[in-house]
Protein backbone atom coordinates (compact mmCIF):
# COMPACT_ATOMS: atom_id res chain seq x y z
CA UNK A 1 0.00 0.00 0.00
CA UNK A 2 1.39 3.63 -0.41
CA UNK A 3 0.04 6.60 0.02
CA UNK A 4 0.22 9.20 2.82
CA UNK A 5 -0.22 6.83 5.72
CA UNK A 6 2.18 4.05 4.58
CA UNK A 7 4.37 6.83 4.08
CA UNK A 8 4.25 8.17 7.84
CA UNK A 9 3.81 4.79 9.46
CA UNK A 10 6.42 3.25 7.33
CA UNK A 11 9.73 3.55 9.91
CA UNK A 12 7.89 2.55 12.72
CA UNK A 13 8.93 -0.97 14.50
CA UNK A 14 5.08 -0.97 15.93
CA UNK A 15 2.17 0.78 15.48
CA UNK A 16 -1.00 0.88 17.00
CA UNK A 17 -4.43 2.73 17.82
CA UNK A 18 -5.69 2.83 21.48
CA UNK A 19 -8.74 2.42 21.53
CA UNK A 20 -10.20 3.93 24.33
CA UNK A 21 -7.78 7.21 23.55
CA UNK A 22 -8.88 7.23 19.71
CA UNK A 23 -5.25 8.00 19.03
CA UNK A 24 -2.06 6.25 17.55
CA UNK A 25 0.72 5.28 18.75
CA UNK A 26 3.77 4.20 17.81
CA UNK A 27 7.84 3.72 18.44
CA UNK A 28 10.49 3.97 16.20
CA UNK A 29 14.22 2.86 16.88
CA UNK A 30 16.12 6.29 17.95
CA UNK A 31 18.22 7.35 14.96
CA UNK A 32 21.05 9.58 16.65
CA UNK A 33 21.47 12.20 14.49
CA UNK A 34 18.09 12.62 14.14
CA UNK A 35 17.19 12.12 18.06
CA UNK A 36 20.24 14.11 19.60
CA UNK A 37 18.61 17.13 19.92
CA UNK A 38 15.32 15.77 21.44
CA UNK A 39 17.13 13.57 23.87
CA UNK A 40 19.11 16.37 25.00
CA UNK A 41 16.44 18.42 25.73
CA UNK A 42 13.63 15.95 27.44
CA UNK A 43 17.04 14.34 29.85
CA UNK A 44 17.75 17.90 30.77
CA UNK A 45 13.68 18.57 31.16
CA UNK A 46 12.93 19.50 35.01
CA UNK A 47 10.34 16.90 35.23
CA UNK A 48 12.56 14.43 34.02
CA UNK A 49 15.97 15.52 35.62
CA UNK A 50 14.57 13.69 39.52
CA UNK A 51 14.44 10.61 37.66
CA UNK A 52 17.03 10.19 35.28
CA UNK A 53 19.62 12.35 36.43
CA UNK A 54 21.35 12.89 33.37
CA UNK A 55 21.76 16.83 32.91
CA UNK A 56 25.02 16.33 30.79
CA UNK A 57 25.85 18.20 27.83
CA UNK A 58 25.28 17.41 24.86
CA UNK A 59 28.46 15.38 23.76
CA UNK A 60 27.88 13.45 26.70
CA UNK A 61 24.29 12.90 25.57
CA UNK A 62 25.52 11.78 22.77
CA UNK A 63 28.09 9.04 23.96
CA UNK A 64 26.13 7.69 26.24
CA UNK A 65 23.06 6.99 23.79
CA UNK A 66 25.28 5.80 21.58
CA UNK A 67 26.69 3.43 23.74
CA UNK A 68 23.57 1.94 24.95
CA UNK A 69 22.08 2.25 21.24
CA UNK A 70 25.15 -0.40 20.66
CA UNK A 71 24.65 -2.12 23.56
CA UNK A 72 23.34 -5.71 21.38
CA UNK A 73 20.83 -6.60 25.34
CA UNK A 74 18.43 -3.35 24.57
CA UNK A 75 16.89 -1.63 21.41
CA UNK A 76 16.05 2.35 22.45
CA UNK A 77 13.06 3.95 20.60
CA UNK A 78 11.52 6.95 20.12
CA UNK A 79 7.91 6.80 20.98
CA UNK A 80 4.86 8.42 19.46
CA UNK A 81 1.46 9.83 19.97
CA UNK A 82 -0.47 10.67 16.80
CA UNK A 83 2.79 10.55 14.76
CA UNK A 84 4.57 12.83 17.07
CA UNK A 85 7.67 12.23 19.16
CA UNK A 86 7.02 12.55 22.47
CA UNK A 87 8.69 9.64 24.52
CA UNK A 88 12.00 7.94 24.69
CA UNK A 89 11.86 4.47 25.87
CA UNK A 90 14.37 1.62 26.35
CA UNK A 91 13.51 -2.19 25.75
CA UNK A 92 15.92 -4.38 27.52
CA UNK A 93 16.24 -8.55 27.98
CA UNK A 94 16.17 -8.12 31.74
CA UNK A 95 18.45 -11.17 32.75
CA UNK A 96 21.55 -9.23 31.13
CA UNK A 97 20.28 -6.39 32.69
CA UNK A 98 21.62 -5.36 36.76
CA UNK A 99 17.50 -5.49 37.47
CA UNK A 100 18.24 -9.17 36.60
CA UNK A 101 20.07 -10.02 39.57
CA UNK A 102 17.51 -9.03 41.84
CA UNK A 103 14.60 -11.47 41.27
CA UNK A 104 14.32 -14.60 40.06
CA UNK A 105 15.14 -13.76 35.84
CA UNK A 106 14.19 -15.79 33.06
CA UNK A 107 16.10 -15.71 29.69
CA UNK A 108 13.42 -14.13 27.80
CA UNK A 109 11.97 -11.59 30.23
CA UNK A 110 12.23 -8.48 29.05
CA UNK A 111 12.38 -5.08 30.75
CA UNK A 112 11.17 -1.02 30.51
CA UNK A 113 12.66 2.09 30.93
CA UNK A 114 10.60 4.85 29.69
CA UNK A 115 10.03 8.78 30.12
CA UNK A 116 7.76 11.02 28.90
CA UNK A 117 9.56 14.20 27.01
CA UNK A 118 7.39 17.26 26.44
CA UNK A 119 5.65 18.70 29.33
CA UNK A 120 2.48 19.64 27.29
CA UNK A 121 1.89 15.53 27.49
CA UNK A 122 2.03 14.88 31.38
CA UNK A 123 -1.22 14.87 33.53
CA UNK A 124 -3.21 13.81 30.38
CA UNK A 125 -3.58 10.38 30.42
CA UNK A 126 -1.09 9.25 27.55
CA UNK A 127 1.54 7.17 30.11
CA UNK A 128 -1.31 3.95 30.51
CA UNK A 129 -1.71 3.65 26.72
CA UNK A 130 1.81 3.77 25.98
CA UNK A 131 3.00 1.75 28.01
CA UNK A 132 0.50 -0.96 27.35
CA UNK A 133 1.22 -0.20 23.53
CA UNK A 134 4.98 -0.95 24.61
CA UNK A 135 3.94 -3.97 27.03
CA UNK A 136 2.05 -5.71 23.96
CA UNK A 137 4.97 -4.50 21.26
CA UNK A 138 7.58 -6.32 23.58
CA UNK A 139 4.96 -9.73 23.84
CA UNK A 140 5.48 -10.25 20.59
CA UNK A 141 8.52 -12.04 21.11
CA UNK A 142 6.96 -15.93 21.53
CA UNK A 143 8.95 -16.86 24.40
CA UNK A 144 8.73 -13.67 26.33
CA UNK A 145 6.14 -14.43 29.26
CA UNK A 146 6.85 -11.69 31.73
CA UNK A 147 8.33 -7.75 31.23
CA UNK A 148 9.83 -6.19 34.25
CA UNK A 149 10.16 -2.47 35.41
CA UNK A 150 11.79 -0.76 38.55
CA UNK A 151 10.47 2.87 38.37
CA UNK A 152 11.68 5.32 41.00
CA UNK A 153 9.88 4.34 44.22
CA UNK A 154 9.11 8.51 44.50
CA UNK A 155 7.84 8.84 40.71
CA UNK A 156 4.06 7.34 41.89
CA UNK A 157 2.74 9.09 38.80
CA UNK A 158 4.92 6.44 36.73
CA UNK A 159 3.91 3.04 38.96
CA UNK A 160 0.44 4.03 38.81
CA UNK A 161 0.87 3.98 34.87
CA UNK A 162 2.68 1.01 34.88
CA UNK A 163 -0.16 -0.68 36.87
CA UNK A 164 -2.79 0.30 34.69
CA UNK A 165 -0.97 -1.34 32.12
CA UNK A 166 -1.13 -4.60 34.25
CA UNK A 167 2.17 -4.49 36.54
CA UNK A 168 2.15 -5.79 39.62
CA UNK A 169 4.33 -4.30 42.57
CA UNK A 170 6.73 -6.82 43.99
CA UNK A 171 9.02 -5.10 46.47
CA UNK A 172 11.40 -2.21 46.57
CA UNK A 173 15.05 -2.77 45.32
CA UNK A 174 18.44 -0.87 46.07
CA UNK A 175 19.90 0.05 43.18
CA UNK A 176 23.18 1.78 42.42
CA UNK A 177 21.25 4.92 41.01
CA UNK A 178 18.25 4.76 42.94
CA UNK A 179 15.29 3.02 45.23
CA UNK A 180 13.07 1.18 42.92
CA UNK A 181 9.96 -0.42 42.82
CA UNK A 182 10.65 -3.80 41.36
CA UNK A 183 7.19 -4.55 39.19
CA UNK A 184 5.88 -7.69 36.75
CA UNK A 185 3.94 -7.71 34.03
CA UNK A 186 2.84 -11.18 33.22
CA UNK A 187 1.71 -12.43 29.61
CA UNK A 188 -1.35 -14.25 30.67
CA UNK A 189 -2.85 -11.53 32.55
CA UNK A 190 -1.69 -8.92 30.83
CA UNK A 191 -3.70 -10.96 27.08
CA UNK A 192 -6.72 -11.42 30.30
CA UNK A 193 -7.44 -8.03 31.77
CA UNK A 194 -5.56 -5.69 29.62
CA UNK A 195 -5.93 -5.97 25.88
Amino acid sequence: MTGPRETVGSGYSFLTTDPDLGRTIGFRKVDLARDLGRLHTWLNSEHVLPYWTQNDPLPQVRDTIDERARDDDQTLYIGYLDHTPMSYWESYWAARDRIGEYYDAEPADQGIHLLIGPPEYLGKGYASPLVTAMVAFQFQHPETRRIVTEPDARNERAIRAFERSGFERQREVELPDKTGVLMFCDRDRFEEEIV
